[in-house]
């Protein structure tokens, strides 16, 4: 073993994995299965490696995360976007599975993106049922749409399959709860979420799954990374106006419905809401503040310890 730094990028595929070794420039290339992932393993054993990157792949590349991760090897899975962005910047633009495994080896390099503990066993299959929820949710609307376009027997046909795709809906909510109820965390954290008005069962479910940092950032930083974050659009003399942009669009989508019921029946949001609108500001923008401010409540609320508290909560920054 040398004393050499290593910055390693997988490109994952569903059947193989190629790894490109940076600064040595080493090629490898590996089945996505468990006896070529343990290979991988072994080989990646042998040098000091500082950091592997993977993007995230829709779930293809949890496996070598976890086996890496297991043997003390730090790992880091990133959003395809940023890596595809420092491919442009660097002037990268042809795209092979060799090419796109360099190209993570030296953006780990590069920009060191930030290690964060895997998911459990349990984690990941909350994390599964709540990606089938989103998927039997688009399912049912797509049929919706349709069926607005047929007509007879071919309009049947669509009803008994929205029938159906609610009932599979329906089973995995139960599911979700189940999965929830067995773990005491978990269940403490969705009592939490659920004390404060416009929270319900699906939402504390989506917040569990796809946003564990809720309660370890600060208000800001839970903002931007779902998304809620206004960002500057300035140059010069020029001002544009604020956005959002980027983050986790499945949670950005879950707070929407929660929080049009808390501008009616949440006394916190609800007098937020009427102020902004008084000021001037459009229905949208309002709404998506509204958004901001409850997932900053929601954040103090997991860091606390302590159920919904209008009198403690109403003065957060959103």
């Amino acid at each position: 073993m040398t004393d050499t730094k290593y910055w390693v990028g997988i490109d994952v595929c569903k059947k193989t994995l190629d790894t490109h070794i940076r600064p040595s420039g080493q090629i490898l290339r590996h089945a996505n299965t468990e006896e070529g992932i343990a290979d991988l393993v072994q080989a990646l054993q042998s040098l000091v490696i500082e950091r592997v990157v993977l993007e995230a792949t829709g779930g293809m590349e949890i496996l070598a995360a976890v086996r890496l991760s297991q043997v003390g090897i730090a790992v880091a899975v990133v959003n395809p976007r940023q890596v595809r962005d420092f491919a442009k910047a660097t002037g990268q633009l042809a795209k092979t599975d060799t090419i796109d495994a360099a190209i993570l080896a030296h953006f780990a390099e590069a920009i060191q993106p930030q290690i964060r503990p895997l998911a459990t066993e349990e984690s990941r299959l909350l994390g599964e049922l709540v990606t089938r929820r989103h998927q039997l949710v688009e399912m049912i609307t797509a049929e919706k749409n349709r069926l607005s376009t047929m007509h007879g027997p071919m309009q049947e046909s669509i009803n008994r399959h929205i029938t159906w795709l609610k009932q599979q809906l329906s089973d995995v909510d139960k599911q979700l709860q189940q999965t929830i109820q067995q773990t005491p965390l978990w269940c403490e954290r969705a009592e939490l979420l659920k004390s404060v008005p416009g929270v319900g069962d699906i939402l504390s479910s989506i917040l569990l799954a796809e946003l564990p940092e809720l309660g370890q950032l600060d208000s800001r930083k839970i903002a931007g990374l779902v998304g809620l974050a206004p960002i500057n659009r300035d140059s010069g003399k020029f001002r544009g106006r604020r956005m959002i942009w980027g983050g986790r669009a499945s949670v950005r989508t879950a707070l929407y419905m929660p929080t049009l019921v808390a501008t009616r029946h949440n006394p916190v949001i609800k007098s937020f809401y009427e102020r902004l609108l008084k000021q001037g500001k459009r229905q949208k923008v309002a709404l998506t503040a509204c958004m901001r401010k409850l997932l900053v409540i929601l954040n103090a609320i997991v860091k606390s310890g302590q159920p919904w508290n209008p009198q403690q909560q109403g003065g957060l920054d959103a």
